[in-house]
């Protein structure tokens, strides 16, 4: 299987380098000092596989790097822009199996009507059907050191499911992560595994980009893990009025992050590099969402407006 990963950054950089250190033959789309970096030296890693280099094929479109059997989208949803669906449309990836590794609520999540915040016009739903879609969870923590340097951390657990009958194209793609020395687990249910990962992110992330703050630090200060519950409460009843989860127990998770190393969170890294933050496949689908199912999210709805003040306007790179 060739596998081309859309998006080379702390999480699709890494799943990048572990697939092609095992021999998979992989490409990778990348963009600016990042790109040049992966052409000249390839990609440097230091993870819990340990530090390896790898060299693979890189370019800023996909196209130009030929024919691939799966796309692995690990940008970040935000991120979508017409020259990026124009490439991944192209009739060549007709029958690629798609597998989106990003946080917040996918484009695949709700199609009818799509959601403003995620999928505006609906393009992403008509372009990319359900039954190539393999729902990706990503519980592993990364940053990009430097230009074509990578440091990961967390774990190596991804969870993959299929949107509707993909279970032989999930099973694929598990087993070549696997092999790759990934855990790879398959749960039928990748809705609500995408949901409770939403639950996670629209608390730690936004706390931490509005305090400036690392897990570690935030979660030790009281009055911020006050506010991170309240957006994770928020963003729950949100999920349950759906039907797409029962129940979690917020205190424990909040516990199991204080647990992990003193990371900083995507939207902190975004933050500190001056970069548009992932406010909309979170939050703003979570107020959206809300306002359909009837569930009143006050704290969700002031910390995206805050949120959306900080950031700063999006751009090509």
């Amino acid at each position: 299987m060739r596998i081309a990963v859309i998006g080379a950054g702390a999480i699709g950089g890494f799943v990048a380098a572990a697939l092609a250190r095992a021999g998979v033959d992989v490409g990778v789309v990348a963009r600016g000092a990042h790109l040049q970096a992966i052409r000249r030296d390839g990609l440097q890693v230091r993870s819990d596989l340990g530090p390896f280099d790898v060299r693979v094929d890189a370019a800023e479109d996909v196209r130009v790097l030929g024919d691939f059997d799966a796309l692995v989208l690990a940008f970040k949803s935000h991120q979508w822009d017409p020259s990026l669906l124009e490439s991944l449309s192209d009739p060549r990836y007709s029958g690629a199996t798609i597998v989106t590794l990003q946080n917040g609520v996918p484009f695949w999540y709700v199609r009818q009507p799509a959601l403003r915040s995620v999928d505006p016009g609906g393009g992403l739903g008509s372009a990319f059907g359900d039954e190539r879609i393999v729902g990706g969870v990503v519980h592993v923590s990364g940053q990009v050191e430097a230009p074509g340097r990578i440091v990961q951390s967390g774990g190596l657990r991804y969870v993959l499911g299929g949107v509707a009958a993909a279970q032989p194209r999930v099973a694929a793609i598990a087993r070549i992560m696997r092999d790759a020395g990934l855990q790879a687990e398959i749960d039928d249910d990748i809705r609500s595994i995408v949901w409770l990962k939403l639950v996670n992110n629209v608390g730690l992330n936004s706390i931490s980009a509005l305090a400036n703050a690392s897990i570690r630090t935030m979660l030790g200060n009281e009055r911020l893990v006050a506010e991170v519950r309240r957006l994770m409460h928020e963003t729950l009843d949100v999920g349950r009025a759906m039907g797409v989860v029962d129940d979690a127990d917020i205190d424990a998770r909040i516990a199991y992050a204080a647990g992990l190393d003193d990371v900083r969170t995507s939207m902190l890294q975004d933050l500190r590099s001056d970069k548009p933050l992932e406010i909309d496949p979170l939050l703003g689908a979570v107020v959206e969402l809300a306002g359909r199912y009837g569930v009143d999210v006050p704290h969700v709805r002031a910390t995206y407006d805050r949120l959306r003040c900080l950031s700063v306007p999006a751009s090509r790179d």
